[in-house]
């Protein structure tokens, strides 16, 4: 399938959601944006204007798999660049309030602009470091922002009990070589791994997710 809006529906179906027309037309603004100011800006590499749908926004939609009964209140996006998965996540659950917190002071003015452009009130813009985040979360997500090792260590300290992070992995036919070692990390530091195959049918390629979740 070419590099259109149908992949974000597909990928949004493959997770138990429906993408309705004001949605998929949000997500069409959003990858505009992308191509016409976050490429330009250095937000995403020259040639990603070419699977902006395959390599980002359905993608990110993968996310919402760590959540099959319901979206959680609130999400907290890990190290979202130009808002990679948050935004889309944003778009999909408009009921979410979800953080994108991201260190560089470029990414962060990219995405005012692109949350402005989008008009998401439930979207809120934080510049900073993961590690010096405090509160509680019952929902975090990252695309590969930080090693993964610190991801399961952060997940370990900000999820609130029964809360949920799901991890990007990679996007191989076979899951990285580490993942059996991730596993036993999260297991060790309280949480319950669990390892997704995204079919090869749904993107342009397989993808793994590492979702986790802390004890209720």
């Amino acid at each position: 399938m070419s590099d259109s809006v149908a992949l974000a529906a597909r990928a949004a179906s493959w997770t138990g959601r429906h993408l309705a027309p004001d949605q998929a037309t949000a997500l069409e603004h959003y990858a505009e944006w992308l191509r016409a100011e976050a490429i330009p800006a250095g937000g995403l590499g020259p040639r990603e204007g070419e699977r902006i749908w395959a390599r980002h926004l359905a993608d990110s939609l993968l996310f919402a798999a760590g959540w099959p009964a319901s979206p959680p209140d609130e999400i907290l996006d890990v190290g979202t660049g130009v808002g990679l998965p948050g935004i889309p996540l944003a778009v999909l659950w408009p009921q979410t309030r979800i953080t994108l917190l991201d260190r560089g002071g470029r990414r962060v003015r990219l995405l005012h602009r692109a949350v402005r452009v989008l008009a998401l009130p439930n979207v809120v813009i934080a510049q900073g470091d993961a590690f010096a985040v405090a509160d509680e979360w019952e929902g975090i997500v990252a695309r590969g922002a930080l090693r993964a090792p610190e991801m399961v260590g952060l997940s370990a300290r900000l999820l609130s009990p029964g809360g949920t992070t799901v991890l990007g992995l990679s996007r191989r036919a076979t899951p990285p070589e580490r993942t059996r070692d991730l596993a036993g990390i999260a297991e060790a530091m309280g949480l319950t791994p669990e390892l997704v195959e995204v079919p090869p049918e749904i993107l342009d390629a397989p993808a793994w997710l590492l979702i986790m979740r802390a004890s209720g």
